[in-house]
């Protein structure tokens, strides 16, 4: 099992007169895998009958998001924790306070150390692609975590390294 990566030639300036090519790093994202497949595999793992996993799948979902809504943290088993959040202007009075403030809602998820163990120890294959979508290098990752470039057979220096691209990365917020 791999993360697969890919690195794409992006314009990073902010000055609409000026260009500065970066290789902008983001995981690729597979496809959203359906609740029945989830269902059917877990089914598949555990010998529990679909019917069975499927009441108790919906029966989770309500649960999590009942208990979330109320203000509580709430335990994803071999994952992590979710709750809400919210994102709000700060005011100096009292009198100023209210829902209007609030300019955004979320979703935080804590990973657990196994999770984050896990994802250290998972292998990375990053894909360069130039700024006309060809591919230009692949480098791929041992499981100590240092990122070799095959190509030349030499280690890049580990990972935990800024991508330098200046951008933000594509990922959602998972945390505080």
């Amino acid at each position: 099992m791999s993360i697969k990566v890919k690195a794409v030639e992006r314009n990073v300036s902010f000055d609409k007169s000026k260009e500065k090519w970066a290789y902008v790093m983001q995981a690729e994202l597979y496809s959203k895998l359906s609740q029945s497949k989830v269902v059917q595999e877990a089914a598949l793992r555990s010998g529990i009958s679909k019917g069975s996993i499927n009441a108790a799948w919906d029966a989770i979902g309500d649960v999590i998001k009942a208990w979330a809504t109320e203000g509580h943290s709430v335990a994803i088993p071999g994952l992590g924790s979710m709750r809400f959040g919210l994102r709000a202007t700060s005011v100096s009075d009292v009198n100023m306070v209210g829902a209007d403030l609030i300019t955004s809602r979320r979703v935080i998820f804590t990973p657990n150390t196994d999770i984050k163990d896990e994802l250290a120890r998972t292998s990375i294959n990053i894909t360069c692609y130039d700024r006309n979508g060809e591919v230009v290098k692949r480098v791929t990752s041992s499981d100590d975590g240092n990122v070799e470039d095959p190509e030349s057979g030499s280690d890049s220096g580990g990972s935990g390294t800024d991508s330098g691209g200046g951008a933000p990365d594509d990922g959602g917020e998972m945390g505080e």
